[in-house]
């Protein structure tokens, strides 16, 4: 046994287990791919201050859940809690903005690190996929988003999911909220990071997931009754888009998400199989992100969706996904024939058949249980006479049929049974 475990609240992907990782992150990311998004990749790391200015000061995440490291030169770096911030510095690095043809839609996957205390479906490394569409204010995008986001849970079979979904406001109307909602704090019996928090953003409280905490808040100022004209306006075209497209959602007036980059729409996807940890995804419009992270406005929405919790969701719900077993052909070597036998394997997997065959030198018998337990369709059994012939023997692993077949039309052959 290795001396060596996985680290603290992170975990490895074993097959045939990180199949079925695979196939959710696939199942997220087809319908982006329709919709026109491009896919992004950013580093694992950035600069610290990029997290700190966007996902703001005043969040768990940057005050108590960031890995930080400083590198010989000095630089403080922050291995990424999120992805937004991220793609949103690397659309602004490569001047996407400046090429027209806005909004840029991006699409990402990769792996998340926060410093939390682990259990399960909260991981300190953990998986998402994500979607930003950057640089244009448009009721449609956060709908599009939202509709996307349903198509590929649904898609996957989930069904106990809801989507949860709220406005925030913007520059002009929130700012009386927030004086309103803190004068309701300061009336009401906090511990002193609590206050703190209050002070730099007061919507950072309503987020407060503590009992003792929430029960003091009921008869809190409501961010609706503070919404000006326009975003009511555009919160009600978001709305009736959803609507209109069938996908089913709640109101949840108090719903303000973890970050504090958030203007006008948030929404979040919840599932009541996975208790505490219910958040399964979730996202929202960040028109002002841009100029706090020193570029230009650029108003923007976007969404990321857990892989781990969308795992969780599915086996709550029972769901087996019908993934594909890797190999198709699994050829077994009786004999000294193995350099033939391999490159027929070769020739297969370049005709673009998945193609495996048998190591170590076993003999018939387990060889042929590697064959069953690779879940390959047809096993190819070739000896000294059987090539001596021209001929390898073809077996049908469902029906157990098994006949020769030349070694010339092996391919051709197995390509015809396959269709």
């Amino acid at each position: 046994m290795s001396t060596f475990k996985a680290p603290k609240g992170t975990y490895d992907l074993i097959p045939p287990y990180s199949a079925k990782y695979l196939a959710v992150r696939d199942a997220i990311s087809a319908p982006l791919r329709k919709a026109g998004y491009g896919y992004i990749e950013t580093p694992g790391f950035e600069d610290v201050n990029l997290f700190a200015r966007g996902v703001g000061e005043s969040t768990d995440i940057v005050t108590k859940e960031m890995f930080t490291l400083t590198t010989k030169g000095g630089t403080n770096l922050a291995l990424r809690p999120e992805g937004t911030a991220s793609v949103l510095r690397a659309a602004l690095e490569a001047s996407l903005h400046k090429q027209g043809n806005l909004p840029a839609k991006l699409w990402y996957s990769g792996s998340y690190y926060r410093y939390e205390r682990p259990q399960k479906g909260r991981y300190r490394h953990f998986s998402q996929v994500g979607a930003e569409a950057i640089g244009s204010e448009d009721p449609a995008l956060d709908a599009e988003l939202i509709i996307l986001a349903d198509e590929a849970y649904r898609t996957l079979g989930l069904s106990n999911f809801r989507i949860l979904l709220n406005s925030l406001g913007d520059k002009e109307c929130r700012p009386v909220y927030r004086e309103a909602l803190q004068t309701f704090l300061g009336g009401l019996d906090l511990d002193e990071e609590t206050v703190r928090r209050a002070e730099i953003n007061p919507l950072r409280v309503l987020d407060d997931k503590r009992p003792e905490v929430q029960k003091q808040l009921v008869g809190a100022p409501v961010l609706r009754d503070y919404l000006c004209d326009a975003c009511k306006a555009y919160h009600e075209e978001v709305r009736a888009l959803i609507t209109a497209a069938g996908v089913v959602f709640e109101d949840d007036e108090k719903l303000v998400r973890g970050l504090d980059y958030y203007t006008r729409t948030t929404f979040e996807f919840v599932h009541d199989g996975l208790g505490a940890q219910s958040a399964v995804g979730g996202g929202g419009r960040y028109d002002g992100l841009s100029e706090m992270i020193g570029g230009p406005a650029l108003p923007s929405v976007g969404w990321a969706l857990g892989v781990d919790r969308t795992v969780l969701a599915l086996e709550a719900e029972g769901i087996e996904l019908d993934i594909p077993a890797t190999t198709t052909v699994f050829a077994v070597a009786l004999g000294e024939v193995k350099p033939a036998v391999f490159g027929l394997v070769t020739q297969l997997r370049k005709a673009g058949v998945a193609a495996d065959m048998s190591y170590g030198g076993k003999g018939l018998k387990g060889a042929m249980k590697d064959a069953n337990r690779s879940g390959a369709r047809f096993a190819i059994v070739a000896g000294e006479r059987d090539l001596a012939e021209g001929v390898v023997q073809l077996k049908d692993m469902e029906s157990g049929e098994q006949s020769p077949v030349p070694v010339a039309e092996l391919v051709d052959t197995v390509r015809a049974r396959l269709a």
